[in-house]
């Protein structure tokens, strides 16, 4: 299963990330900014979906709203 970013490059374990788009958070109560950059991504096995840390907090991030760094 190949797995890509907002772009259509594709994404593996452990890449960078940039947001495409400002997302509030449900239930955490916060808002990621436009260009936040996410390091260290995890795959999941769906594939529109990515797992990550952001500020100690575990996010699961739509595929369409990151941009591989």
């Amino acid at each position: 299963m190949i797995i890509t970013d907002a772009n259509g490059t594709p994404l593996h374990e452990g890449d960078s990330v940039k947001l495409t788009k400002d997302l509030k958070v449900k239930g955490a109560g916060i808002t990621l900014k436009r260009g936040t950059v996410v390091k260290n991504i995890r795959v999941t096995d769906r594939s529109e979906e990515i797992d990550c840390k952001i500020k100690k907090t575990s996010i699961v991030l739509r595929t369409a709203f990151v941009q591989k760094m």
